[in-house]
Formats: C-alpha cells, structure tokens, sequence
C-alpha cells in the first residue's frame, strides 16, 4: 500500500510539473527559469523532475553501422504492455521491447552512416516519440572484435575458389550477441545501383539467402560452400547470425555480423574453374569503367615523405587500421610496408581518400615499384558526410571501387598494372608539413615560430583565432595544487571550427584522466576509442590522450601529464599569417607573436611583465566563452567574474635558493634546452613531479619539430627501358643505381642523387644493344637482305625465260 501510495506520488508531481511547463519531454538539451533539461543539469543539480525518463541514456551507446545490436534504455520506466518503436535518424525504425524487469529495449538498425545519429523512442507503437537520445554508428574497421562474429582465416575466404584454396570454412561469435537458443545463419549482400556521381546513385543491403537455419546457437559454424546459382553477381556482403525465430532475411533484428568482404567463396562455377580468366574478364571491365568516370587524383592530399611526418602530422592522418606497426604490422594488403596512414579527410568534391604506406626504413613505398605501394581511393574507406548515398558509405563504397577491383586485377589474377594505372601512387613532392605549437607546464608556450615564453595569469584566454578558417581554440587555467602557490596550470582546452560541435577537453575531478565534452555534454570512450562528430573528429585512445581533428586538417593534441594539460595545435600551410592569439600569428617571424588583442606589439620579450600584460589582453569574452560551466566552482570563478583574474599576481622569475629543498632536486630533473621551464615549475610550483612533466612535454615537442621537418623529394625515378634499378628512396641524397639487362649497354648515368634542388644528378639513362649484339644483328641483317635479293633475281630471270618460250610457241602456231 505505501509502495503504490508512493509511486502514486510520483506520478503526480510529475503531472504537475508538466502541467507548469517543467516537464523535459520534448525539450531535452533545453534550460528555464525553474529547472533544466540541459546535460548540465545534473552536475548543476538543476534537473527537472523527469529528466531521465525523457531525456535518455543507453547501455551499450554504440554499435556496428550494420545493427543488430540490443541496447537497453536507462533510467525510463515502461509498462509491461507497452509497444516500443526506435526511430533512428529521423527515418528509420525498429520494434523493441520490454523486459521481465520492466526495462525498454532497443535494436540498432543497418545504418548507411557512421556518428551519433538522433534516437527518439516512442512506448505507444509510434503515436508519439516522447523520449530522446543518441546512438553511434560505428564502421566495422573500428569495431571491437568481441562485437563481431570472427571469419576464421578470412583470407581462405576471400580466396576460396581460386587455385589450392578450398575445403572447409569456420567462423565463430559471442553467443551473448543473439540472445536465442537457436539461429539462422544467413548471407547478405551489397552493392550499389544508378550511374555514378548522378541521384540515382544508390546503396543497397539485401538478404541473399541462409547457409543454415535453426543451428544451435554455441558460437560455432562452418560449412563446405557451394558456387551460387542465383546470386553470385554480389560480389560483397557480410554473414549475420540472428534467432531462428525471425522469418528469412527480418531486417533489423538483433544478431552478430561478420565484416564486410569480398565473396570469393559463393562465387559461380565460372570462377572456381578460372578463377585466373574470371578475375581478369572483371579487371578489365573495371579499366574501362574507370576511363569513363572522373578523375579524383588532383584533388586528394600528398602524401608525407616519411614515416615520422606521417605519424605526428595527426591533423591530417591517422593510422590505417588494416597495417599498424603499433599491432604487429600485419598489413595484408600491403606486403612489404610495415605501416599505413589514411587522409582523415575525404576530397571536397569526390569524396576520396588518401593512402599512404611506409617500409621500415621510413621510406614511403610506391606502387611503380611494389605492389604494396601506397594508394589513392575513389571513396574514402570511412566514408564522409553526409554519407549515407554512394560514394560516401563508410567501408562499403571502398570496398565496391577500390578493394573489390584490387581483388580483380592484383589478388585473383596477375594483372596490376590495370589497378595501378587508376591507383598510382602520389609522391610527397607537394606535401608541406603543418606547424606545430605547444602550451606545457605552468604555462609555458612555444608559438608556431618558436618562440617561447611563459604566462602565468589566471583565467580563460584565447590560444588561438582564425577568422579565414572560423577555428577558435581557448585554454583555462587554474592555480597549481589550490591558492597557495602563485602558478597557474592549463586545465581546460575548448574549441571549435566554423559550425562544427564545440570540443571541450579537460581535467576531470582528481586529474587522473581527461574529460571530453560535445556541446557541453560528456563523451565516453569506454566502447570506442574514435568518434565521426558534426564537423569534427576525436579520438582518445586512452584516459590521458584526447586529438581532435578538424576538416581545415588542424588538429588539437591534448596529453594528461602529472594533473597538467599539455595542448599540441598542428595547423597546414593554409593558416599562414592567419592566425591571432596567444600562440602567435603564423608567419615564420618569431619577431611579431607577442601583439596584444589591440593591435599593439610587446616592446621587450624579455620583461616578464609585459608579457603578462600580452597575455592577460587576450582573456576571453562571456559572449565568445566556449567553455562548459557546470559546477558551482566554475560558474563562481570564471562565469560570474573577469575571465581575466587581475588579483591573481604570479611569480615572475625563479628564485634560486640554495637552502630550498628543491634546489637541488632540479640538478637531477632539469638540464639541457629547455631547462629553465622545468626549474621554473619545481621552484615555483613546488613539485618536481610538475617539473619533470614540463621536461617530457618540452622534449616531445622538440621531437615533434624535428620529424615534421620539410624534406626535399625529387619524386620517383624510372628504371631504363630495358634495365633495372637499385634503390627505391628518393629523398635528398639519395642515390639509386641504374643498370641493363644481358645484352644491353647502358648510356648515360650509372648512378643518380637526389640533390637539394629537387633534381636527380646525371643525365638520362638508356639502355642500347651491346657492340656485338649489334655487330650479329647487322649482318644478320645484311646476309637476309643479300638472300632476299638473290631470290627476287632468280624468280625475275624465270618469269622472263618462260615469257619468252611462250612467245616463241605461239609464233610457231601462228605460222
């Protein structure tokens, strides 16, 4: 009885709050007078009511871009004869359900996109969506595989039928993804439809037909496959395992897919019988599909010129999950490279995508000298948005013009230079590598021109604007270890690009990790470590490490070291004598970084005081603040005052005292360049734990510099017609060796240097018959021709004998 009187209660305070406006159905991320349906809110303590039962999470929040999926709906209550629908994205909807305990369930659909897509969930079989949240889609590339049902030995599938591969193939899951006694196994395929780059360019799934049905589900199958009748023009598709009470093909139920892949293993009997002939037919279909589409090379990004551009140019790049040096270099597609990158950005206008790939000398490999060069992609494998439509599908449009084909021409027959004619590689001769700049410690800067300084003030101030490219970067900081200490700390990074979400990374409470926000509401990368977002992409590893990448290539470092943030901004050539800020305008002139937000030039870079001023001038605005505010600490110390502390005074130079007890401790931590930041915060700061963090950041940005240094390329270099070549870097000083075949000679430079102007020493090389070759030829030459004369003679000499016997034979009988 007290139970129901209870809940009887609830339910009518929160009548009564919807009654006077406060209820947060349909206005989550919304704030009043009275109470908030703001993510905020709960921190602030200021939710309404009913928050939660509308403004929902789920567990778990992501999932495979091809569904299947079940996730539950936290916190909101259901009744045991509700009929729940998820609408996804607006357009999309699967039928959910409630549990024994009450609990609401949703199955994440096959989606087309990757990124938090809108979740709305409706309790009366979709009369009304009262409830509100977000899923993320997540390309199967990315994906965890205990997530995933696992193709045991993937390449004998993807090989099946082709000479020697054959037999028996197994696969396996985690029976906990299809909570069922019994599944189906089934085969779906994609493709895409309508003539490219037109409307009617379209991306299709489709049930194809079931390798098994009512299986016991002990997550295990495997089969003996037989060439397809029917179905064996899907060339791509992936294996789902869902209950056996679903009817065949039921979209959208919960189950365990297999990643995408090519589908050698159904193919028709054609192929199984010349698998060489098939592929080759196929290859040279696809050559001529490509002559007739447009061609996306001029407008894709180079590629760095080695293996430590590519990887601290993080802006720009990111390691290709199919060849990581950091996961044993199995880069099956690439034999001979030991690490990949990818272009994070899609071209703007055709959607492409970049590849580049290294061998373990750091050297770039091209494709003009192995067939694990690096390659350019008609789509991008991660797709692009607004995705959804060809060619813009993460990994499947990739799959359908870049993989499948490489399968045709490379994989299934001998014939490369098809492929490599479309997907040639791009040297680095037009890559420039981005600046770098770096806040550390307590804070010290280094600016994009290398200049150093350190400000100390209190408060939230612009590290960086660029108008041209709308990219605003801001940086909070706080007293070193509370008010004793007269040092400040970074502990907040927030920013933004044109319209994209606003990206806050900053020091969660007990500085053990690092905390992002999106639009003032928290990221959690407990089941991805990567997140496609609007205008913007983060990946954060771990706890201590958050990037966050932008479509302008500018990319955002932010490392956790020892309770303080160090913030690395990498920005392309384009942000030349664009930029503003605390960091500097990016000029090459280390001479003008210190212009205050007037206008006016710091005098005298060595007065601390000065500088201070340079720095405080740059405090932020309440109207430009992009900083999320959700705790009564924040609103008091920087919301409701100057966002410039000017009581805050900090100590301006180092105090060297023989009888501090850490003296002498910075004799064992700090030397070298840069010693005088590391000094400054165990001194001033009082913790060497600080000082050494400070050294490492320093250090690693020095680091940073040095790998992103410009090298000269003189692009790649040709073997002689008939010859050969020795070397395949082509760098500044490089050399390569150039030679002949047997019986050729060569003319021209024996070895050539890649020199400091671009260019190769030497002349042209070329390869001509040898002296004696040629000697035999020549009178090989002259005796046919001297034969053939003989010949013509003697057939003349006994056309004109007969001629004259015929003459003479009819004279005879004339007469």
């Amino acid at each position: 009885m007290e139970k129901a009187t209870a809940l009887t209660l609830v339910l009518l305070l929160s009548r009564i709050s919807g009654t006077f406006g406060q209820s947060c159905e349909g206005k989550c991320g919304q704030m009043s007078n009275s109470c908030s349906c703001h993510p905020t809110c709960i921190s602030l303590e200021s939710c309404c009511t009913d928050y939660k039962e509308f403004c929902v999470e789920t567990f778990p929040h992501s999932g495979s871009i091809l569904g299947g999926v079940d996730f539950l709906v936290l916190d909101a209550t259901f009744n045991n004869d509700s009929h729940i629908v998820c609408r996804f994205n607006s357009d999309t909807d699967t039928v959910g359900y409630v549990d024994e305990s009450g609990r609401g369930h949703c199955i994440a659909p096959l989606l087309y996109q990757t990124g938090w897509v809108t979740l709305h969930i409706s309790s009366n079989n979709g009369t009304t969506f009262s409830r509100a949240g977000a899923w993320l889609s997540v390309h199967t590339g990315k994906l965890d595989s205990k997530f995933k049902a696992i193709l045991d030995n993937s390449t004998k599938w993807q090989y099946y039928g082709t000479p020697h591969v054959g037999g028996t193939l197994e696969m396996t899951w985690n029976t906990s993804l299809v909570k069922a006694d019994r599944v189906n196994i089934e085969l779906w395929g994609y493709r895409e439809t309508g003539a490219p780059y037109s409307e009617q360019w379209l991306a299709e799934w489709k049930y194809l037909y079931s390798l098994a049905k009512d299986q016991p589900n002990n997550g295990a199958f495997s089969f003996v496959p037989q060439p397809s009748p029917y179905f064996s023009s899907w060339e791509l598709g992936a294996v789902r395992v869902s209950s056996s009470g679903h009817h065949d093909g039921m979209w959208n139920v919960e189950a365990a897919w297999t990643e995408d892949h090519a589908l050698a293993w159904h193919l028709e009997e054609k192929f199984r019988k010349d698998s060489q002939a098939w592929a080759l037919e196929k290859c040279v279909a696809w050559d001529q599909l490509e002559n007739e589409l447009p061609n996306f090379l001029s407008e894709i990004i180079d590629c760095p010129c080695t293996l430590a551009q590519a990887r601290a140019d993080t802006g720009r790049f990111h390691t290709d999950y199919g060849c990581d040096m950091e996961k044993g270099s199995v880069c099956t597609y690439h034999p001979g490279s030991v690490h990949c990158v990818r272009a994070i950005q899609a071209s703007p206008k055709y959607a492409a995508g970049q590849q580049c790939c290294y061998d373990s000398s750091g050297a770039q490999v091209l494709t003009a000298d192995s067939i694990g060069g690096s390659t350019p992609d008609r789509a991008h494998d991660w797709g692009s948005p607004p995705y959804r439509k060809p060619p813009r599908v993460p990994g499947q449009s990739h799959w359908v013009y870049d993989v499948l084909s490489f399968y045709y021409c490379c994989l299934w027959s001998d014939n490369c230079h098809y492929y490599f004619k479309h997907r040639p590689s791009s040297d680095c001769r037009r890559y420039q590598p981005p600046s770098s700049a770096v806040v550390f410690g307590d804070p010290h800067f280094i600016t994009f021109d290398g200049l150093s300084y350190s400000f100390n003030g209190k408060g939230e101030y612009s590290l960086l604007t660029s108008a041209g490219k709308g990219l605003t970067i801001q940086g909070r900081t706080e007293p070193v270890n509370g008010t004793a200490i007269n040092a400040t700390k970074l502990s907040s990074v927030a920013m933004r690009e044109a319209s994209s979400d606003v990206i806050e990374v900053r020091l969660l409470h007990g500085h053990s990790r690092l905390q992002v926000l999106q639009n003032q509401k928290g990221l959690v990368f407990t089941e991805q470590s990567w997140m496609d977002l609007n205008g913007v992409f983060v990946f954060s590893p771990v706890a201590t490490n958050v990037t966050v990448m932008f479509p302008s290539g500018a990319g955002v470092e932010v490392r956790l070291r020892e309770e303080t943030l160090t913030a690395t901004i990498l920005l392309p050539e384009e942000f030349q004598n664009s930029t503003e800020g605390l960091l500097g305008n990016m000029n090459d002139n280390a001479m003008d970084d210190l212009i205050l937000s007037n206008g006016q030039l710091v005098a005298n870079y060595s007065n601390p005081e000065e500088v201070f001023n340079f720095g405080a001038s740059w405090a932020v605005s309440n109207t430009s603040a992009l900083f999320t505010y959700d705790s009564k600490y924040l609103l008091d110390t920087y919301y409701h005052s100057p966002r410039h502390d000017r009581n805050f005074i900090p100590e301006f130079s180092i105090h060297e005292n023989p009888e501090d007890p850490f003296y002498n401790v910075t004799f064992g931590i700090c030397s070298g360049n840069g010693s005088q930041f590391c000094k400054y915060d165990i001194l001033v700061g009082r913790d060497p734990k600080l000082g050494n963090a400070t050294k490492i950041s320093f250090q690693s940005h020095i680091s940073l510099v040095e790998d992103l240094k410009s090298v000269i390329s003189c692009g790649w270099l040709a073997p002689p017609p008939n010859g050969k070549k020795e070397g395949t870097t082509y760098l500044e000083g490089a050399k390569v060796r150039l030679s002949c075949n047997d019986g050729f000679t060569l003319e021209g430079s024996v070895e050539r240097t890649c020199e400091g102007d671009g260019h190769w020493s030497g002349g042209d090389t070329s390869c001509v018959l040898s002296s004696n070759i040629a000697g035999i030829v020549a009178g090989s030459v002259i005796g046919a021709v001297t034969l053939i004369i003989i010949i013509t003679t003697l057939i003349l000499h006994s056309r004109r004998r007969k001629r004259g016997q015929s003459k003479e034979t009819f004279t005879n009988t004339a007469l």
